[in-house]
């Protein structure tokens, strides 16, 4: 057993026409690595909520969320267990202004090509392959699975 907390994240695919929106990392421990825009859910913080939070961070981008592709469960490279929250979302806002350190770049890519994609290019391979498989087969779930944080 493990003294090490679970990781809660909150993730997003921003879709385009049949493209999404992924974004380079540089972090410390994720050096060159395409992600969606994604973060951690802080203490208290309504899970859509960090999930709209993290895009205008990373992006400059305001997001509204329409869809959910469901929860992931996996160990990431740092060896943590993360739950991943992935939600679907349309750009209402902004414009594409990326958090200077932490994110090195950003593409729009075909959905079709991002199911094809060089593991070693991204983050956590199977998650994002296994939502972009969602993303292609519009495999989603109502956004009114997730109710309204309890206060």
């Amino acid at each position: 057993m493990t003294d090490k907390p679970i990781v809660l994240v909150a993730s997003v695919s921003i879709i385009k026409d049949e493209e999404v929106l992924m974004i380079k990392e540089n972090k410390p421990n994720v050096i060159n690595k395409w992600n969606f825009p994604s973060g951690h859910i802080e203490m208290g913080e309504d899970i859509p909520y960090a999930a709209r939070r993290e895009v205008k961070e990373e992006t400059g981008l305001d997001v509204e969320l329409t869809y959910t592709t469901g929860v992931y469960n996996f160990i990431s490279s740092s060896k943590d267990q993360v739950i991943m929250f992935h939600f679907v979302g349309q750009v209402i806002g902004g414009s594409i202004n990326l958090e200077e350190d932490e994110i090195i770049d950003s593409a729009w890519v075909k959905v079709s090509e991002l199911v094809k994609a060089d593991d070693d290019k991204l983050r956590n391979p199977s998650a994002i392959k296994q939502i972009a498989n969602c993303l292609v087969t519009k495999s989603y779930h109502p956004i009114s699975v997730f109710h309204k944080q309890i206060k």
